[in-house]
Protein backbone atom coordinates (compact mmCIF):
# COMPACT_ATOMS: atom_id res chain seq x y z
CA UNK A 1 0.00 0.00 0.00
CA UNK A 2 0.94 3.53 -0.97
CA UNK A 3 0.77 6.46 1.79
CA UNK A 4 1.70 9.78 3.08
CA UNK A 5 3.71 10.23 6.38
CA UNK A 6 1.62 12.61 8.19
CA UNK A 7 2.90 12.26 11.85
CA UNK A 8 6.31 11.16 13.46
CA UNK A 9 6.48 10.83 16.80
CA UNK A 10 10.19 9.43 17.01
CA UNK A 11 9.63 6.34 17.59
CA UNK A 12 6.45 5.65 15.10
CA UNK A 13 5.08 7.10 12.54
CA UNK A 14 0.95 7.80 11.47
CA UNK A 15 0.46 6.88 7.59
CA UNK A 16 -2.19 8.16 5.49
CA UNK A 17 -3.05 5.57 2.68
CA UNK A 18 -4.21 6.82 -0.69
CA UNK A 19 -7.73 5.34 0.82
CA UNK A 20 -7.50 7.61 3.29
CA UNK A 21 -7.20 4.98 6.20
CA UNK A 22 -4.47 6.45 9.35
CA UNK A 23 -2.24 3.53 9.84
CA UNK A 24 0.49 3.15 12.82
CA UNK A 25 3.81 2.22 11.14
CA UNK A 26 6.83 1.46 11.94
CA UNK A 27 10.61 1.37 10.26
CA UNK A 28 11.98 -2.37 9.13
CA UNK A 29 15.03 -2.45 10.90
CA UNK A 30 17.88 -2.61 7.90
CA UNK A 31 16.53 0.61 6.45
CA UNK A 32 17.90 2.47 8.86
CA UNK A 33 21.41 1.81 7.18
CA UNK A 34 20.79 2.36 3.62
CA UNK A 35 23.60 5.42 3.51
CA UNK A 36 21.29 7.82 5.35
CA UNK A 37 23.06 9.56 7.57
CA UNK A 38 20.06 10.99 9.45
CA UNK A 39 18.61 10.70 12.54
CA UNK A 40 15.25 10.29 11.21
CA UNK A 41 15.40 8.34 7.41
CA UNK A 42 11.80 8.52 7.36
CA UNK A 43 10.37 12.72 7.45
CA UNK A 44 6.83 13.78 7.48
CA UNK A 45 5.70 14.47 3.98
CA UNK A 46 7.42 11.62 2.74
CA UNK A 47 5.40 8.80 0.62
CA UNK A 48 6.18 5.73 1.29
CA UNK A 49 5.13 1.92 0.68
CA UNK A 50 3.76 -0.30 3.91
CA UNK A 51 2.92 -3.80 4.76
CA UNK A 52 0.48 -4.50 7.15
CA UNK A 53 0.83 -7.44 9.59
CA UNK A 54 -1.93 -8.93 11.13
CA UNK A 55 -2.45 -6.45 14.57
CA UNK A 56 -3.38 -3.82 12.11
CA UNK A 57 0.00 -2.01 12.30
CA UNK A 58 2.50 -1.86 8.96
CA UNK A 59 5.92 -1.70 8.33
CA UNK A 60 7.33 0.77 5.92
CA UNK A 61 9.62 -0.60 3.34
CA UNK A 62 10.20 2.05 1.11
CA UNK A 63 10.89 5.86 0.28
CA UNK A 64 9.55 7.06 -2.78
CA UNK A 65 12.15 9.97 -4.52
CA UNK A 66 11.39 13.48 -2.50
CA UNK A 67 11.46 16.26 -4.89
CA UNK A 68 12.73 18.60 -1.94
CA UNK A 69 13.23 18.89 2.09
CA UNK A 70 14.86 20.98 4.75
CA UNK A 71 17.28 19.43 6.76
CA UNK A 72 19.63 20.39 9.31
CA UNK A 73 22.39 19.29 11.39
CA UNK A 74 21.61 16.92 14.16
CA UNK A 75 23.74 18.74 16.50
CA UNK A 76 27.24 20.53 17.26
CA UNK A 77 29.48 17.38 17.09
CA UNK A 78 26.94 15.21 15.05
CA UNK A 79 27.80 13.47 12.05
CA UNK A 80 24.07 12.98 11.54
CA UNK A 81 21.13 14.68 9.60
CA UNK A 82 17.90 15.80 10.54
CA UNK A 83 15.53 15.59 8.31
CA UNK A 84 12.44 18.66 8.99
CA UNK A 85 10.15 17.88 6.21
CA UNK A 86 10.23 16.44 2.90
CA UNK A 87 8.21 17.53 -0.66
CA UNK A 88 7.36 20.94 0.34
CA UNK A 89 5.99 23.20 -2.05
CA UNK A 90 7.23 26.26 0.49
CA UNK A 91 8.24 27.10 4.06
CA UNK A 92 6.90 29.83 6.44
CA UNK A 93 9.26 30.69 8.55
CA UNK A 94 7.45 32.36 11.84
CA UNK A 95 10.05 34.66 13.79
CA UNK A 96 9.63 37.43 16.66
CA UNK A 97 11.72 40.52 16.81
CA UNK A 98 11.34 40.13 20.87
CA UNK A 99 9.72 37.26 23.13
CA UNK A 100 11.89 35.66 22.54
CA UNK A 101 14.23 37.58 19.68
CA UNK A 102 14.96 36.12 16.49
CA UNK A 103 18.57 36.74 15.24
CA UNK A 104 19.19 37.55 11.62
CA UNK A 105 21.91 34.85 11.68
CA UNK A 106 18.93 32.22 12.48
CA UNK A 107 16.83 33.56 9.64
CA UNK A 108 19.60 33.90 7.33
CA UNK A 109 20.95 30.27 7.99
CA UNK A 110 17.41 28.99 7.29
CA UNK A 111 16.82 30.75 4.69
CA UNK A 112 20.41 29.48 3.09
CA UNK A 113 19.42 25.75 3.47
CA UNK A 114 15.98 25.92 1.76
CA UNK A 115 17.71 28.08 -1.03
CA UNK A 116 20.07 24.86 -2.03
CA UNK A 117 17.26 22.62 -1.31
CA UNK A 118 14.97 24.77 -3.72
CA UNK A 119 11.85 25.50 -1.46
CA UNK A 120 10.74 28.93 -1.54
CA UNK A 121 10.73 30.86 2.20
CA UNK A 122 7.82 33.31 3.23
CA UNK A 123 8.66 35.23 6.15
CA UNK A 124 5.63 35.42 9.18
CA UNK A 125 6.69 38.55 12.08
CA UNK A 126 4.47 36.97 14.37
CA UNK A 127 3.68 39.52 17.73
CA UNK A 128 2.90 43.27 15.80
CA UNK A 129 0.90 43.52 18.92
CA UNK A 130 3.57 43.23 21.99
CA UNK A 131 6.28 45.67 20.25
CA UNK A 132 7.52 48.93 20.83
CA UNK A 133 8.21 51.69 18.94
CA UNK A 134 11.81 50.86 18.20
CA UNK A 135 10.83 47.40 18.09
CA UNK A 136 8.43 48.48 15.26
CA UNK A 137 11.24 50.27 13.27
CA UNK A 138 13.57 47.45 13.48
CA UNK A 139 10.95 44.85 12.28
CA UNK A 140 9.90 47.19 9.32
CA UNK A 141 13.72 47.65 8.50
CA UNK A 142 14.02 43.98 8.40
CA UNK A 143 10.85 43.38 6.30
CA UNK A 144 12.50 46.02 3.69
CA UNK A 145 15.56 44.01 3.57
CA UNK A 146 14.30 40.72 3.04
CA UNK A 147 11.42 41.74 0.48
CA UNK A 148 14.09 43.45 -1.57
CA UNK A 149 16.31 40.00 -1.20
CA UNK A 150 12.85 38.37 -2.63
CA UNK A 151 11.31 36.81 -0.08
CA UNK A 152 7.49 37.73 0.79
CA UNK A 153 6.96 39.00 4.52
CA UNK A 154 4.27 39.31 6.31
CA UNK A 155 3.18 41.01 9.87
CA UNK A 156 0.72 39.13 12.19
CA UNK A 157 -0.50 39.18 15.68
CA UNK A 158 -1.75 35.43 16.32
CA UNK A 159 -3.28 36.08 19.25
CA UNK A 160 -5.12 38.77 17.77
CA UNK A 161 -6.01 37.85 14.78
CA UNK A 162 -4.37 39.92 12.71
CA UNK A 163 -2.84 39.35 9.53
CA UNK A 164 -4.52 35.51 9.59
CA UNK A 165 -6.43 35.77 6.02
CA UNK A 166 -3.51 36.88 4.31
CA UNK A 167 -1.64 33.70 5.42
CA UNK A 168 -4.56 31.16 4.78
CA UNK A 169 -5.02 32.58 1.00
CA UNK A 170 -1.10 31.52 0.86
CA UNK A 171 -1.63 27.92 2.18
CA UNK A 172 -4.15 27.19 -0.14
CA UNK A 173 -3.15 23.63 -2.42
CA UNK A 174 0.25 23.91 -0.61
CA UNK A 175 2.42 21.84 1.51
CA UNK A 176 3.59 24.36 3.82
CA UNK A 177 6.14 24.15 6.58
CA UNK A 178 6.10 25.96 9.22
CA UNK A 179 9.37 26.36 11.40
CA UNK A 180 11.30 29.00 13.63
CA UNK A 181 12.37 29.33 17.55
CA UNK A 182 10.26 27.47 20.01
CA UNK A 183 8.25 30.31 21.49
CA UNK A 184 7.31 32.57 18.03
CA UNK A 185 3.95 31.06 18.38
CA UNK A 186 4.40 28.56 15.74
CA UNK A 187 1.31 26.36 17.98
CA UNK A 188 -0.51 29.97 17.91
CA UNK A 189 -0.71 30.38 14.67
CA UNK A 190 -1.69 27.23 13.69
CA UNK A 191 -4.79 27.80 16.00
CA UNK A 192 -5.57 30.73 14.23
CA UNK A 193 -5.82 29.55 10.82
CA UNK A 194 -7.67 26.16 12.30
CA UNK A 195 -9.15 26.13 15.26
CA UNK A 196 -9.46 22.30 15.15
CA UNK A 197 -6.26 21.49 14.97
CA UNK A 198 -5.72 22.89 18.76
CA UNK A 199 -1.98 23.22 17.99
CA UNK A 200 -0.60 22.95 22.21
CA UNK A 201 0.52 26.34 22.96
CA UNK A 202 3.17 27.30 25.60
CA UNK A 203 4.17 30.07 28.23
CA UNK A 204 7.51 31.71 27.43
CA UNK A 205 10.14 30.99 29.65
CA UNK A 206 10.75 34.54 31.40
CA UNK A 207 14.27 33.45 32.39
CA UNK A 208 15.27 33.36 28.99
CA UNK A 209 12.98 34.97 27.02
CA UNK A 210 13.03 31.64 25.23
CA UNK A 211 10.16 29.24 24.30
CA UNK A 212 9.18 26.17 26.04
CA UNK A 213 8.63 23.20 23.85
CA UNK A 214 5.23 22.58 23.26
CA UNK A 215 5.66 20.74 19.59
CA UNK A 216 7.52 17.37 20.73
CA UNK A 217 6.69 15.75 17.30
CA UNK A 218 6.03 16.58 13.68
CA UNK A 219 2.60 16.66 12.29
CA UNK A 220 0.64 17.20 9.25
CA UNK A 221 -2.26 19.49 9.40
CA UNK A 222 -5.09 19.71 6.09
CA UNK A 223 -6.14 22.79 5.40
CA UNK A 224 -8.47 24.40 3.02
CA UNK A 225 -8.15 23.97 -0.29
CA UNK A 226 -5.70 20.66 -0.75
CA UNK A 227 -2.96 22.07 1.23
CA UNK A 228 -1.06 20.86 4.18
CA UNK A 229 0.47 22.56 7.32
CA UNK A 230 3.50 20.60 8.70
CA UNK A 231 4.01 21.59 12.40
CA UNK A 232 7.53 21.05 13.51
CA UNK A 233 9.29 20.94 17.07
CA UNK A 234 10.75 24.57 17.78
CA UNK A 235 14.43 24.69 16.90
CA UNK A 236 16.98 26.52 18.50
CA UNK A 237 20.30 26.67 16.14
CA UNK A 238 20.35 25.65 12.50
CA UNK A 239 23.25 23.90 11.52
CA UNK A 240 23.95 23.72 7.78
CA UNK A 241 24.44 20.43 6.50
CA UNK A 242 26.68 19.00 3.25
CA UNK A 243 27.65 22.62 2.04
CA UNK A 244 30.60 23.23 0.38
CA UNK A 245 32.95 26.29 0.97
CA UNK A 246 32.58 27.71 -2.65
CA UNK A 247 28.32 26.96 -2.98
CA UNK A 248 27.83 28.91 0.49
CA UNK A 249 27.89 32.41 -1.65
CA UNK A 250 25.03 30.63 -4.19
CA UNK A 251 22.53 30.29 -1.41
CA UNK A 252 22.16 34.23 -0.71
CA UNK A 253 20.58 35.36 -3.98
CA UNK A 254 21.59 38.65 -3.90
CA UNK A 255 25.87 37.84 -3.39
CA UNK A 256 25.37 35.22 -5.81
CA UNK A 257 23.90 37.72 -8.34
CA UNK A 258 26.86 40.29 -7.05
CA UNK A 259 29.29 37.80 -7.46
CA UNK A 260 29.52 37.42 -11.37
CA UNK A 261 31.41 40.64 -10.92
CA UNK A 262 34.10 39.34 -8.60
CA UNK A 263 37.84 39.37 -10.73
CA UNK A 264 37.73 35.50 -9.94
CA UNK A 265 35.31 33.08 -10.49
CA UNK A 266 36.42 31.17 -6.98
CA UNK A 267 36.04 34.82 -4.56
CA UNK A 268 35.62 34.01 -1.46
CA UNK A 269 34.24 37.23 -1.05
CA UNK A 270 36.43 38.01 2.29
CA UNK A 271 39.86 39.65 1.23
CA UNK A 272 40.19 39.35 -3.08
CA UNK A 273 41.25 42.04 -4.61
CA UNK A 274 38.29 43.48 -7.07
CA UNK A 275 35.62 40.99 -5.14
CA UNK A 276 32.30 42.73 -6.08
CA UNK A 277 30.77 41.27 -3.29
CA UNK A 278 32.97 43.31 -1.03
CA UNK A 279 32.35 46.59 -2.62
CA UNK A 280 28.55 46.26 -2.76
CA UNK A 281 28.93 45.44 1.27
CA UNK A 282 30.68 48.81 1.72
CA UNK A 283 28.47 50.81 -0.90
CA UNK A 284 25.11 49.38 1.90
CA UNK A 285 23.75 47.44 -1.37
CA UNK A 286 24.33 44.14 0.37
CA UNK A 287 23.29 44.31 3.82
CA UNK A 288 25.93 44.13 6.72
CA UNK A 289 24.40 41.24 8.72
CA UNK A 290 23.54 39.45 5.67
CA UNK A 291 27.36 39.17 5.26
CA UNK A 292 28.16 38.44 8.15
CA UNK A 293 25.52 35.88 8.69
CA UNK A 294 27.31 34.34 5.42
CA UNK A 295 30.54 34.02 7.03
CA UNK A 296 29.51 32.69 9.89
CA UNK A 297 28.21 29.87 7.77
CA UNK A 298 31.91 29.58 6.31
CA UNK A 299 33.22 29.35 9.68
CA UNK A 300 31.53 26.38 10.31
CA UNK A 301 32.95 25.08 7.43
CA UNK A 302 36.25 25.74 8.56
CA UNK A 303 35.63 24.29 12.14
CA UNK A 304 32.96 21.40 11.50
CA UNK A 305 30.54 22.77 13.18
CA UNK A 306 28.00 25.02 14.43
CA UNK A 307 27.00 27.05 17.71
CA UNK A 308 23.98 26.23 18.59
CA UNK A 309 22.51 29.97 18.92
CA UNK A 310 22.17 30.15 15.36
Amino acid sequence: MRGLVIKNTGSWYLVKTDEGQCIECKVKGNFRLRGIRSTNPVAVGDFVQIIQNKEGTAFITEIEDRKNYIIRRASNLSKQSHIIASNLDQCMLIVTVNYPETSTTFIDRFLASAEAYRVPVKIIFNKVDAYDEDELHYLDSLIHLYTTIGYPCFKVSAKQGLGIDAIKAELRGRVTLFSGHSGVGKSTLINAILPEADARTGEISTVHNKGMHTTTFSEMFPVEGDGYIIDTPGIKGFGTFDMEEEEIGHYFPEIFRTSADCRYGNCTHRHEPGCAVLRAVEEHYISESRYQSYLSMLEDKEEGKYRSGY
